[in-house]
């Protein structure tokens, strides 16, 4: 082995034993993650409602419904789900966290309140994210682990990649009929192989929510440099015009009806309330249901109901628009249920990596030293032969 070989190996070596635990933790979470809405949609009989041919129940009702039951609590996010689906606040408590109440968006009516923090696939969300640390500290642990874990995926490529054309084909296959510890070799190796560029792509979208420079990078290079200062304007309402709030429909309500109006075929709608004295009503409209990509964004004043800025998705950048799919790249919904199996084991590959890493290492470290004396001996027999 080069020396070159050999300072990359030790790297990734001490790397793994450094990062391995968190990249296993991330990794395995991240499977179960994959398939969160199929799963909730199977034994929570709450995030289904029968379809009814009328329009949804205003926005200031279903808040004001979701308020009844939390004295002094406000509301910031209510989500539309879905003809099929409910409709959900988030309820911010004075003490006690949020709580999601669940609404019939035709009739208003309460189906379900839960406490997130009880829901294991929120659980589950929350250690892969920051591993129930406090959000700064372990999104930061979180984030440079991913960062390091892209670097190990590299260095074992460099190290694994075969020298000779000779070697490649049974480079590619698991030798299911060796030792288990070729097996267990193999393992390590081949799948790493196969999976390293889904697996950089999810460790990406992943660096992305951590990190807002990832982001920015992203964003910048999709645009090729490009500057899109529209999309950077954040709009605010006219506090002056506070006291000449115009009467009779509600300003959250008026801006859902133009906002249907305006992108008919939306199935998803988020609305959001700023309470700061500038801040804005914004309201969301997404082409699929639990999908984040295609929406086309509104802004509106809060005060005077005025759309203030319109962003289709037809009309937002391509840095934009790669933003936007993160989350449905990261676990995969982009390719559908094939994508989320493709997420799901490149996950579950990513976290055999540690453990098959480790088991190599420990059986190095136990394998018995070669009797250095019967080595030089062989050796000068062989050459004798050789004469």
């Amino acid at each position: 082995m080069t020396k070159t070989k050999k300072t990359i190996l030790f790297l990734h070596r001490w790397l793994g034993f450094i990062t391995g635990l968190v990249v296993f933790i991330v990794s395995i979470t991240g499977c179960l993650f994959c398939f969160q809405d199929e799963i909730q949609d199977a034994v929570c009989d709450y995030r289904k409602v029968e379809i009814q041919n009328r329009p949804f129940i205003a926005p200031s009702v279903l808040k004001q419904t979701a308020l009844k039951q939390h004295a002094g609590a406000i509301i910031n996010y209510l989500y539309y789900y879905g003809k099929d689906r409910p409709a959900m606040a988030i309820v911010s408590l004075p003490k006690g966290g949020p709580r999601y109440v669940f609404m019939n968006p035709y009739t208003g009516t309460v189906t379900h309140t839960e406490n997130p923090a009880t829901n294991f696939f929120v659980v589950v969300e929350f250690i892969h994210l920051y591993l129930l640390l406090p959000a700064k500290v372990g999104g930061m642990i979180v984030g440079v682990s991913v960062i390091i874990f892209v670097a190990m995926m590299i260095t074992g490529i460099i190290l694994w990649w075969p020298k000779r054309k000779s070697d490649r084909k049974r480079s590619f296959t698991i030798k299911w009929n060796g030792r288990w510890r070729r097996v267990n070799y193999d393992l390590h190796n081949v799948l790493g192989f196969y999976a390293t560029g889904i697996a950089i792509i999810l460790a990406v979208t992943g660096l992305s929510i951590s990190f807002d420079w990832v982001r920015e990078g992203l964003y910048t290079a999709a645009n090729l440099g490009g500057n899109y200062a529209s999309e950077k304007i954040i709009p605010k309402s006219d506090t002056l015009l506070k006291s000449k709030i115009i009467a009779g429909q509600p300003v959250m309500d008026r801006a859902f009806a133009v906002v249907q109006m305006q992108s008919p075929q939306a199935k998803m709608f988020l609305i959001y309330f700023d309470d700061a004295a500038a801040g804005v009503a914004g309201i969301t409209a997404y082409a699929e249901a639990l999908h984040f990509y295609k929406s086309d964004e509104y802004t509106f004043d809060k005060y005077t109901g005025k759309l203030l800025k319109t962003l289709p998705h037809a009309k937002k950048s391509p840095g934009m628009k790669l933003n936007n799919m993160n989350y449905d790249i990261h676990v995969g919904q982009i390719m559908g249920i094939t994508g989320k199996i493709i997420a799901f084991l490149a996950s579950l590959i990513c976290a055999s990596l540690p453990v098959t890493g480790f088991i190599i290492w420990w059986g190095k470290r136990k394998k018995p030293k070669k009797n250095k004396a019967r080595e030089v001996t062989h050796r000068k027999l062989e050459k004798q032969l050789a004469r």
